[in-house]
């Protein structure tokens, strides 16, 4: 196992793993009116295998507006819990543009803005930008790809990239479905060092009219998130349940 030697300010944003929100990844899905939104509540808020609240619940809300052309804004947010003196709120603000390629292809391009509220004076600015690219194919098993960069993530002057895939199956009409996440993040601050390490999720999911319910299991693995893992539970694999709820 290599060591992983880094800078307070970074090794406070790797224990973070400042997320996308999921809600957002979904501002592509058609709607009736321009306008919709999401709520929900959870058992953990979970992003790329790692906890947003150590372990605890949260509740979060979006926003977003589809333009008839492919543009879509919007806003997210959900309380978080990232230790002593650490903000209380995330609020995501994101921008992009969506295109059907063909019948079964699909190209979202977006930005997002992460802030974060409620931390003391002396934690610092976390606040980023993430540019992001999601390729989806749809048929008898949707799949898709995602792919993101941050020039300066969690305001430490770090490189990050995220990629990972996605699937997910519809069991007939049943109303379940299941679905399964693969993930590899790295983060590079130069001379104050780097870390590696991939996530994995395994989903099922059941629709009731506007309201999902999901049960999940997710985990982080390789070498440097078992040395994570030290010193964190956040990295720690766990169970979580979710409820959200669509409007319109």
């Amino acid at each position: 196992m290599k060591p992983v030697k880094l800078c307070t300010a970074l090794a406070t944003a790797l224990l973070l793993a400042l997320p996308l929100s999921a809600f957002a990844q979904d501002a592509e899905e058609e709607a009736s009116s321009p306008f919709s939104a999401t709520f929900a509540v959870t058992t953990d808020y979970v992003f790329r295998g790692v906890s947003q609240t150590d372990n605890e619940p949260a509740f979060q809300a979006g926003a977003t507006y589809s333009a008839p052309f492919g543009l879509y804004a919007g806003a997210w947010a959900s309380n978080v819990d990232f230790g002593e003196g650490g903000p209380d709120f995330e609020v995501d603000y994101f921008v992009g543009w969506n295109k059907d390629l063909s019948d079964s292809w699909n190209l979202d391009l977006g930005v997002n803005r992460y802030t974060y509220e409620g931390a003391s004076d002396g934690y610092g600015d976390i606040d980023y930008n993430e540019y992001i690219a999601k390729v989806t194919w749809s048929g008898p098993v949707t799949v898709g790809g995602i792919l993101a960069y941050a020039d300066d993530y969690s305001n430490t002057g770090a490189e990050e990239i995220y990629a990972g895939v996605s699937a997910s199956y519809d069991i007939g009409d049943s109303g379940f479905s299941l679905g399964a996440t693969t993930g590899y993040t790295s983060i590079d601050a130069g001379s104050d060092g780097r870390a590696d390490f991939y996530d994995g999720s395994v989903t099922l999911s059941k629709g009731f009219g506007p309201a999902t319910a999901t049960l999940g299991y997710y985990d982080t693995f390789g070498s440097d998130a078992s040395e994570l893992r030290r010193g964190s539970d956040i990295y720690k694999p766990g169970v979580v349940f979710t409820i959200a709820v669509a409007v319109p």
